[in-house]
């Protein structure tokens, strides 16, 4: 990833991008990010309804992001010479057709074969739309709409699929993946802005500046630390024994949350509130949020903490996207963000297995306080190289 940064004076931000195009990229977030919204959903499922273990089941989901990791770096480096429009329709195409054929599989093997593929078109798709979405006259503030509109996702799939998997089973979870990123293909069919940039001698690669890699550091050990303790909200909430339907209420309410509270709040801080301060303060706060969700045994203690535990990430992560898109405005750094978020997502699921099958619940809280350090010291050493 250290040759997809441009200087920022050799692409100047798109102007003028229709609603209708700004709507295609905030339904294309919402698919490509339906690991954010689904992890506990996603990793239960495939514990309860497939018989997988929790090593297992966490690696199927790092398969996932894993590919996705892969192709977000590889579209990253070419962002500006690539087909945006097409290539976007044909990858969230392509994720839709894995995810229903995964719903006809229940061995680890195929499973594991088409959750690399559904990764691979996926983190292709979602890249075209992050690096689009750089190229905006106000990243920040279409990055937040963005967060919005996958909160109201949140809520709509929080609500819905573990009551049809309740009733259908567990092929349920990899239909609703199927339809999600179909309806994200039409949507780029049909309304895929053109932000301009597209040449094979507009802004060549140059290296990435090393403030702009210390922020990406940072905010891959933040998601890193979502995905370790998210993935597991419902398996902890069960072991601690709380009753599925109180699991399911609390998953419901942090769609709710995350809806109404951390993309609206940054969009309405954006000129209020500095980045820097922002996201030195956020892997904090998620390492605090951490320890209660793994070492609370207390329902009323634990859910409206488990709760917020996602706006954290979403939060920050609006401020850090405005942040590099003003450092890399070719767009090629903002197309490389589902690396930045898979990357710890695809590691958090199956560290996070290996922490509780091996030693306790617990182990993921202060796992979660070390990578905060990391996270903070990151993030410090990007705001200084940027001054």
């Amino acid at each position: 990833m250290t040759d997809i940064g441009t200087p920022a004076a050799a692409m100047p931000p798109a102007r003028g991008m229709k609603r209708s195009g700004a709507a295609a990229l905030v339904v294309g977030h919402c698919a490509g990010l339906v690991d954010l919204v689904a992890l506990p959903v996603w990793v239960g499922a495939l514990i309860s309804r497939f018989g997988f273990g929790p090593r297992e089941a966490g690696a199927l989901v790092t398969l996932f992001l894993i590919g996705a990791v892969v192709a977000s770096v590889l579209t990253a480096r070419n962002f500006t010479r690539l087909p945006r429009k097409a290539l976007a329709v044909m990858g969230f195409a392509l994720a839709a057709l894995a995810f229903l054929l995964a719903s006809q599989q229940s061995a680890f093997l195929p499973l594991a074969l088409l959750h690399v593929l559904g990764g691979l078109a996926n983190g292709m798709a979602l890249s075209l739309v992050h690096g689009s979405m750089g190229r905006a006259a106000n990243p920040h503030r279409l990055f937040a709409y963005a967060g919005i509109g996958l909160g109201l996702f949140g809520v709509i799939y929080m609500g819905l699929v573990p009551q049809l998997m309740l009733q259908h089973g567990g092929t349920v979870l990899f239909f609703s993946f199927g339809a999600i990123m179909a309806l994200a293909s039409l949507a780029a069919l049909l309304a895929f802005p053109d932000v301009g940039g597209r040449s094979v001698d507009v802004a060549p690669r140059s290296p990435l500046a090393p403030g702009v890699l210390a922020v990406v550091v940072g905010v891959s050990l933040m998601t890193f630390n979502q995905a370790m303790v998210f993935s597991f909200v419902e398996v902890i909430g069960s072991t601690r024994g709380f009753a599925p339907q109180a699991i399911v209420g609390t998953l419901i309410a942090l769609g709710l949350v995350n809806f109404v509270g951390p993309a609206p709040l940054a969009a309405l801080l954006e000129k209020r509130i500095a980045a820097g301060s922002v996201v030195i303060a956020g892997p904090m706060v998620q390492a605090v949020l951490a320890l209660v969700i793994t070492f609370a045994t207390v329902f009323t203690i634990w859910a409206p903490v488990a709760a917020v535990f996602v706006a954290v990430q979403v939060f920050t992560h609006t401020f850090a996207f405005g942040l590099l898109s003003k450092m890399d405005t070719s767009g090629r750094t903002a197309a490389a963000t589902p690396a930045m978020l898979m990357i710890g997502s695809a590691l958090g699921p199956i560290i996070g297995g290996a922490l509780i099958e091996g030693f306790s619940i617990e182990a993921l809280g202060l796992m979660a306080v070390v990578v905060a350090a990391l996270s903070v010291a990151s993030f410090a050493r990007g705001i200084r190289a940027n001054r």
